[in-house]
């Protein structure tokens, strides 16, 4: 299952994408076409907090699909180029926790074989960042002329937990979505930590979709591409993590309090603009497209 936040006509509702076609189900409506009593939470995050039994609720719903189009269907399938997407959570409740170095090779380009991290390197974005699938990054040039990329698979906490296992780590998973973790390197560079740097806004594209872990049973052995302009910058695998996503999420929970909703962007693979010599920045008009197998493509435009 592929869950969205969608805008249509100027209402925001949470949907769930068909399977190998181009339409959304608004799952609000849906459950009143078919009588349901399932009390449909009106964001994605409620959805998520509810666990098994919004699953339960939307398998059901699902397998009810084929008789349901011999009703009216115009007031909850709508065609994917109908609607907006939305990031699927528009404003996440806390800051997003970022893993940082967590590839071998982007760690060294970056550095050099001592940057390549013994522990988890963490830290944050603020919600403010949280744009979606075709929104406009803004290009901030009054405060930076460094703004980079960074294409990341992002886990999706989908129940409460402290001191979680990394045995038990992926219980808490909901599943799984696409960050573009934008920097601007120069204010990071400059202020010696990450985070203004990382939360400019607009800085955290996200989307289209967040995918059921259920439609990537092995989310460390997926492919991750990131093109600017149509050129491939990054290639990689997320086999070649050096903190798998268990050590991830056991790692934060150890005096950190997880919840439903909470988003953890992976880190990101070699091929970032700062890599290069000389440095490959984003540029107005420029078009990013992060893609991950199992998920989508995230694209977004630089602001002219």
């Amino acid at each position: 299952m592929r869950f969205v936040t969608a805008e249509t006509n100027g209402e925001i509702f949470v949907g769930v994408v068909q399977e190998d076609s181009y339409q959304v189900i608004h799952l609000r409506n849906a459950f009143q076409s078919i009588n349901s009593d399932f009390n449909m939470p009106n964001t994605l995050i409620g959805c998520i907090t509810l666990g098994d039994e919004f699953i339960k609720e939307v398998k059901y719903l699902l397998s009810k699909f084929d008789s349901m189009q011999n009703h009216d269907v115009n007031g909850y399938l709508f065609a994917l180029d109908d609607v907006r997407l939305l990031a699927p959570i528009p404003r996440p409740l806390k800051n997003i926790f970022c893993v940082g170095k967590n590839y071998a090779a982007h760690a060294i380009e970056l550095g050099s074989e001592k940057d390549i991290p013994e522990h988890i390197m963490l830290f944050s974005k603020t919600p403010t960042t949280v744009i979606g699938h075709e929104d406009v990054v803004l290009n901030h040039r009054n405060v930076t002329d460094s703004l980079d990329y960074e294409g990341e698979l992002a886990v999706i906490i989908g129940k409460k937990g402290k001191g979680i296992t990394r045995q038990d780590a992926m219980d808490y998973v909901f599943g799984y979505t696409i960050v573009n973790d934008i920097t601007a390197r120069d204010i990071q560079e400059r202020h010696k930590q990450f985070l203004l740097g990382k939360s400019l806004d607009s800085s955290c594209p996200m989307g289209p979709y967040i995918v059921h872990k259920s439609l990537i049973p092995n989310p460390s052995k997926v492919n991750l591409e990131t093109k600017v302009n149509g050129e491939v910058r990054q290639s990689a695998n997320t086999e070649q993590f050096i903190f798998d996503i268990p050590t991830i999420i056991s790692t934060i929970s150890q005096g950190t309090t997880l919840e439903p909703g909470d988003i953890i962007a992976t880190g990101t693979p070699a091929g970032v603009g700062k890599g290069f010599k000389p440095p490959r920045y984003l540029q107005p008009g420029d078009v990013v497209e992060v893609t991950i197998e199992g998920i989508g493509t995230l694209r977004n435009t630089i602001e002219e």
